[in-house]
């Protein structure tokens, strides 16, 4: 029998996919509305003057005007709305900070306004809305629900909450979720991430799990934790299980491995949420990239990620964008933030409609000999040597060794497996030949006897988590780089290993 419920999702989600449609289908003039809309919408603030938001009139006269800046460089407006300014870079106060842990700055303050707070709670339920009217599949709605994320706990300062972005968002579960929602507001609360996700077992083990949701290092950690207790798959102990809703990293790597310990394949979703607004989510499921939100009050320019260190690099708008080349995403978004840096590089895989995947991150890629190889590089190269293949990894990251104790140097990739090769140096191999045929840089370096092929160095199994935690970086948003320009995190791990 088909609940209420689950018969009122299939019309709301149609209702949802018209509206997408519409704004996907007009790419530019969407765009442009919303850059208009900012501009005019912040002329009055502080920054909007200093930088002469009053004459700004299109897309040139906001390059001439507001220079790229990553958060460093926004740093003193921060601060100033921090300590309780308004009308600083957006209109009156924001209602959140996202407190993230910054690499280089310390913690970061990331203003969610009133106007911005909507577009990071609709994205997430459009994205299952979408899914819904494509597969037609809502009965999953009738069953518990898991969202692995950070605690809800909110700080004030100077009258604006302060928290983590899946903290705060968890204020805005809409009611007819609230009672299929896990876990328990107590549970969510826990700090402590391997206390929490222990409690989070015992919380949903005999419920009627249907979609779990969460960034896959973590959500494989509860897994492994429920398998430990039951000894049973997980797609076992949840029969209805049929939805993984996954965001923050690539999902590939870790999909065999997932596999197995569900025991069977199940549909997924991937998000690209950022605590500086909700970017992208996938709205098909046989189609590669995600669907860009150009209507979420977040304007958007690209730069060649080979260019982006250049003096004065191009910067483009979604018009002249095009497939298969590797962007930096520049924002400027209704929270306030201007031509801002937010660190990740993109591809797009469609401009009908606008789909991106996430390629990396601009500061982690290795250069230590000119390849500049990069996340999705080793991602992908790692995803061709398993396939087919028994060998299943839990996580891996790579790192330059730039004075090895004999020969030349080489790319050393650190690797926790699931299920180990028979043969390591045919994995390298394939490995290598994959990320030889991606990148001509690497491919000249190696045949031209500047490095020699890369190397594997097994990592002990839970030894990435006892880094993490040793770190406090164990759990919520926290994700391990894939790759690195020197051995900082890898001399740092080494003795975890």
């Amino acid at each position: 029998m088909i609940s209420l419920k689950s018969a009122l999702a299939k019309p709301f989600a149609k209702r949802i996919y018209k509206k997408t449609q519409k704004w996907a289908n007009n790419p530019i003039k969407t765009q442009n509305r919303v850059f208009q809309e900012l501009i005019s919408e912040a002329a009055g603030t502080e920054f909007g003057k200093d930088h002469d938001f009053v004459s700004i009139n299109n897309h040139e006269d906001f390059v001439k005007r507001v220079p790229i800046r990553d958060y460093e460089a926004l740093k003193s407006y921060v601060e100033k709305v921090v300590d309780g300014k308004e009308n600083v870079l957006w209109k009156g106060k924001p209602l959140y900070f996202a407190k993230t842990s910054g690499t280089t700055s310390g913690s970061k303050y990331i203003p969610i306004t009133k106007e911005s707070m909507p577009t990071h709670v609709e994205a997430a339920r459009n994205a299952i809305l979408m899914y819904i009217h494509e597969t037609g599949n809502s009965k999953f709605v009738n069953g518990k629900m898991i969202f692995l994320q950070g605690s809800p706990i909110l700080n004030e300062q100077n009258g604006i909450q302060l928290g983590r972005l899946s903290g705060i968002v968890a204020h805005y579960v809409p009611k007819y979720l609230q009672k299929n929602r896990l876990p328990s507001w107590e549970t969510n609360c826990i700090e402590d991430w391997e206390t929490k996700v222990d409690a989070i077992v015992e919380e949903t083990l005999p419920e009627n799990m249907t979609v779990i949701s969460g960034i896959p290092s973590w959500v494989q950690m509860y897994f492994e934790r429920l398998q430990q207790k039951t000894q049973k798959k997980v797609g076992d102990i949840f029969k209805n299980f049929n939805l993984f809703i996954f965001g923050g990293v690539n999902y590939e790597p870790y999909r065999a491995k997932f596999e197995n310990l569900i025991g069977r394949k199940v549909d997924s979703i991937e998000l690209y949420p950022a605590s500086e607004g909700f970017f992208a989510f996938q709205d098909k499921q046989n189609e590669k990239g995600m669907l860009l939100q150009l209507n979420s009050g977040i304007f958007y320019e690209f730069v060649k990620a080979d260019e982006f260190f250049d003096k004065d690099p191009k910067r483009i708008t979604i018009k002249d964008v095009e497939v298969g080349v590797n962007y930096v995403m520049i924002i400027s978004t209704n929270a306030g933030l201007w031509a801002y840096n937010i660190g990740d590089t993109v591809e797009f895989t469609s401009t009908k409609p606008y789909r991106v995947i996430v390629s990396g991150r601009i500061k982690h890629f290795i250069s230590a000999f000119g390849e500049h190889v990069i996340g999705k590089e080793v991602e992908q190269a790692m995803q061709e040597a398993i396939q087919g293949s028994e060998v299943r990894i839990s996580e891996f990251t790579v790192a330059p060794q730039i004075n090895p104790k004999e020969g030349l140097p080489y790319h050393e990739w650190f690797i926790e497996f699931e299920n180990e090769p028979d043969d390591y140096s045919a994995l390298a191999r394939k490995i290598d030949e994959s990320l030889q045929e991606q990148n001509t840089y690497y491919f000249d370096l190696i045949q031209g006897k500047v490095l020699q092929p890369l190397k594997i160095t097994k990592v002990e199994q839970g030894g990435f988590q006892e880094y993490m935690k040793s770190i406090g970086k164990l759990g919520g948003q926290n994700k391990l780089p894939r790759l690195s320009n020197d051995r900082k995190i890898v001399d740092e791990f080494s003795s975890y290993n």
